[in-house]
């Protein structure tokens, strides 16, 4: 998927809630203010609750909740946020392997900033618990039938418009209840010829396009745009290097950035990543100094 069409397919996925309101969807909103609660059968004596909290007037963005109650009608969990919608396209999905199907909500965290929709994915067996909150993502089946969870990572920002901002792809399996990340096993796929990034990075990061970089006196969004689709190709790569574990390419793919700025990039690029790679954030914090 080609850059520019994923952030327009990002955008829509995370602001139809707020935006393109289903009449025949369980969801609550707090503009336009959702005045109707949903109830809905699930399995096992399991059922849930949705619609506007009745303490909302004293919370901040939590105008909606969803709650999960079992047979005896206590509740086993609950989700709060600016909105709230229950997934039912992903629920019933078999998340962790179990032979179970999952329960999914979507919750906006982010007081209606239309930017932070969370998928909770919460598993009823052996009893209820939360198995996972998740920012976005695809959720496939392997050939084995196991589930995958592809979620595009937005990269350093700063030196390129919103548009052209880098991504890399991470992706993650359930084991033992918990979301493990398993991206190295699809890196011979995300670095081969027929993967749209790779070709992206293959057509943009040729030897002249690199000396064109290395010649741009202004990095950014407000700088030399003629070089925006290189570096952020570039940067791109270095990320999906990053989450591959391929930290020695990484590096060689920074050290492709101009002198000048070359430190401050390697601070602002080591500052997007210490949350998904402490470990390589540290080696480009304690990398020498560019002479």
């Amino acid at each position: 998927m080609s850059r520019l069409l994923f952030l327009a397919l990002l955008a829509v996925s995370f602001m139809a809630p707020a935006f393109a309101q289903d009449d025949d969807k369980i969801a609550c909103y707090a503009y336009p203010k959702t005045t109707e609660s949903y109830k809905k059968k699930l399995w096992d004596g399991y059922e849930i609750s949705l619609g506007p909290a009745r303490n909302a007037a004293e919370t901040d963005g939590g105008d909606c909740t969803a709650t999960i109650y079992n047979g005896a009608g206590k509740v086993v969990f609950r989700t709060t946020g600016f909105g709230v919608i229950f997934d039912e396209e992903h629920t019933g999905m078999d998340f962790d392997g179990d032979g179970k199907g999952e329960v999914v909500f979507a919750t906006d965290e982010a007081g209606g900033a239309h930017c932070c929709w969370v998928y909770n994915v919460v598993s009823l067996v052996p009893k209820p618990h939360k198995l996972f909150d998740l920012g976005g993502g695809d959720f496939v089946k392997d050939k084995d039938g196991k589930m995958l969870i592809w979620q595009r990572i937005g990269g350093t920002t700063g030196y390129t418009s919103e548009v052209a901002r880098p991504y890399a792809e991470q992706v993650f399996r359930v084991r033992e209840g918990k979301l493990v990340d398993v991206t190295p096993e699809f890196c011979g796929k995300l670095f081969s010829a027929g993967n749209e990034d790779y070709e992206v990075w293959s057509r943009t990061l040729t030897p002249e396009n690199i000396k064109k970089l290395q010649a741009a006196k202004r990095l950014g969004p407000a700088g030399d745009v003629d070089v925006e689709d290189i570096v952020s190709a570039l940067l791109s790569r270095a990320e999906q290097r990053v989450f591959c574990r391929q930290y020695d390419q990484a590096l060689a793919d920074l050290d492709l950035w101009p002198d000048g700025s070359r430190d401050e990039m390697k601070d602002n690029f080591a500052e997007s990543i210490k949350t998904y790679s402490p470990e390589f954030a540290a080696r480009l914090a304690s990398a020498p100094l560019s002479k």
